[in-house]
């Protein structure tokens, strides 16, 4: 399955390493699913993951967050986006994760938060998931 994660689900997934979100990251690091992102994406990935509320939840440092990142990153396919669909939704930061999906030819949206991305399974036949559900299907 090709994915693309939303940053609420890469935070659940440093927070709780046994949930679901951390299950959705151990498929995508031993590749029994494809992650697809862009650099302004990961950006956002380490701005907030790298936000001291989340390091100290995690009980992570500034380095171990960063290397959480470079392994993600060595394994997710880049993504450049060519068609800015913007502004589609109401959070930018949702637009973003948008764009990599759409350039990224992605199945679905990982995220935690299905009404911000109200629309998109229609308009772009991406469908937007929990990671339990990732992990049902699957």
């Amino acid at each position: 399955m090709r994915l693309v994660l939303d940053t609420n689900v890469l935070v659940t997934a440093i927070r709780s390493r046994r949930g679901a979100a951390a299950e959705v990251v151990k498929l995508i690091r031993r590749r029994e699913a494809t992650m697809v992102a862009t650099v302004a994406l990961f950006i956002e990935y380490e701005a907030v993951l790298t936000r001291p509320e989340h390091l100290a939840a995690a009980g992570i440092t500034v380095a171990e967050a960063e290397n959480i990142l470079d392994m993600l990153a060595s394994v997710a396919e880049p993504v450049e986006p060519h068609f800015l669909w913007r502004p589609r939704l109401r959070d930018a930061d949702d637009d973003m994760v948008l764009e990599a999906a759409v350039n990224g030819q992605a199945e679905a949206i990982a995220t935690f938060n299905a009404r911000d991305f109200g629309g998109v399974a229609e308009e772009f036949g991406i469908e937007v998931l929990t990671p339990s559900e990732i992990l049902k299907r699957m």
